[in-house]
């Protein structure tokens, strides 16, 4: 079969929910992807980031195949042996009192949003119903209907109301805006993310997100940060929190957690939180199971053993300092931290950021556009120099032919 043959088979038997770019893929290692005719791409996207540990990472797989050949699932009607060994290695990890393991990024938000709301009425006093939870302009957090309820993107929310009531929205990176909104007592909540990713890599100002905290605390609110995304050492440091110091009171991890290799999420907080949920209360029948504990565990032994955050600190700052250099008119912006970053597209001669991904990917380089005008740069951080200047390279040439 042809790259055309699979494609067509999707567009007839698969529902029309995603615009793919045109390459049929089958094979990863490290930083690059195959297609089915054999070509070989740097991938700069890393599956939204859930790659950060770069494609079939060998000890990754090597656990997920071990456990999976000795007991796969036995939900949480039961106990079993790798669960606990998961849920204490991971709370050690990122320094929390417990953990609850979900499955999807949008499952993690979902039992954030249900457990903040839970806390303020029986731990900060709310009365019943009236919860609020604030949330910024431009967020994404995923597409079920209670997240797309406090979304601001028309083809996010737009043809699936009713809406779930109980969000505000303010600015992103408008303190004055926060600040006004949090004298509201029945406030229970700032979810935010410390970079917009899929708004295209908007970083906040320096700053931002610890005041933001700040006042958050002064408030007795909860501060919630979605770190699907930019988390597990995407932007140069374990959590994106961390360049500002600050520690969520509930931490949303996804993605990355699994390295790729099959969906796992968790939700972080202290007792005084997260103890609030009670059994019954919230579940997943796959959350958990003993396959997704042991590969998660050796995707973050990855993290912490190879140096990953450091890396993608490193290399982010030579990959920005190398796109800044191209002089086209195409090339309006270039931003991010770490490598999680994006390149502004100005439409020319009817060329959008759609054509030069395009041509990127038939010069060996793979990358997506977000909201039209924006090309997101997000490679494993497994990369070394040498590959991040040759894709840099492929980048410049690309953009400089039209």
């Amino acid at each position: 079969m042809t790259s055309k043959d699979y494609m067509d088979r999707e567009a007839r038997y698969g529902a029309h929910n995603y615009h793919p770019l045109p390459v049929v893929l089958e094979k990863g290692e490290g930083v690059f992807v195959w297609d089915v005719e054999g070509k070989k791409y740097f991938d700069f996207l890393s599956a939204y980031s859930a790659v950060n540990q770069g494609h079939c990472h060998p000890k990754i797989i090597g656990a997920m195949t071990e456990q999976a050949q000795k007991l796969t699932l036995t939900s949480r009607a039961f106990y079993n042996d790798v669960l606990g060994e998961f849920e204490e290695y991971v709370t050690k990890y990122f320094g929390y009192d417990k953990v609850l393991p979900m499955n999807t990024g949008a499952e993690a938000d979902e039992t954030a949003l249900k457990l903040a709301r839970k806390w303020a009425y029986e731990v900060k006093g709310v009365p019943e119903n009236e919860a609020k939870i604030i949330v910024c302009e431009n967020n994404f957090h995923g597409r079920t209907i209670t997240i797309i309820s406090m979304s601001t993107d028309p083809d996010a929310y737009k043809g699936f109301g009713p809406y779930t009531p109980g969000f505000i929205t303010v600015p992103y990176n408008d303190i004055d805006a926060l600040k006004k909104e949090l004298e509201d007592e029945n406030v229970a909540a700032f979810l935010v993310e410390p970079i917009q990713g899929e708004a295209g890599v908007y970083v906040p100002d320096d700053g931002y997100l610890k005041k933001a905290y700040d006042l958050c605390k002064e408030k007795n609110i909860l501060f919630i940060a979605d770190e699907v995304q930019t988390g597990i050492a995407r932007t140069g440091k374990l959590l994106a929190c961390d360049h500002e110091s600050v520690r969520p009171d509930i931490l949303i991890l996804g993605k990355a957690l699994s390295g790729g290799a099959m969906p796992v999420s968790a939700v972080l907080a202290d007792d005084d939180i997260m103890l609030v949920i009670k059994p019954g209360e919230h579940g997943s029948t796959f959350g958990g199971n003993p396959v997704a504990g042991k590969v998660a565990i050796a995707a973050l032994e990855v993290i912490k053993n190879e140096k990953l955050a450091e890396n993608a600190e490193k290399l982010g700052k030579i990959f920005r300092e190398e796109l800044r250099k191209i002089d086209s008119p195409m090339v309006e912006l270039v931003r991010g931290k770490g490598l999680l970053n994006a390149m502004i597209i100005k439409p020319t001669n009817g060329k959008e950021a759609w054509d030069v991904c395009l041509k990127l990917r038939d010069n060996g380089l793979l990358a997506k556009p977000t909201h039209g005008h924006i090309i997101r740069f997000a490679p494993p951080l497994v990369i070394n120099e040498a590959q991040i200047r040759e894709a840099a390279k492929i980048i410049k040439d690309t953009i400089l032919s039209f």
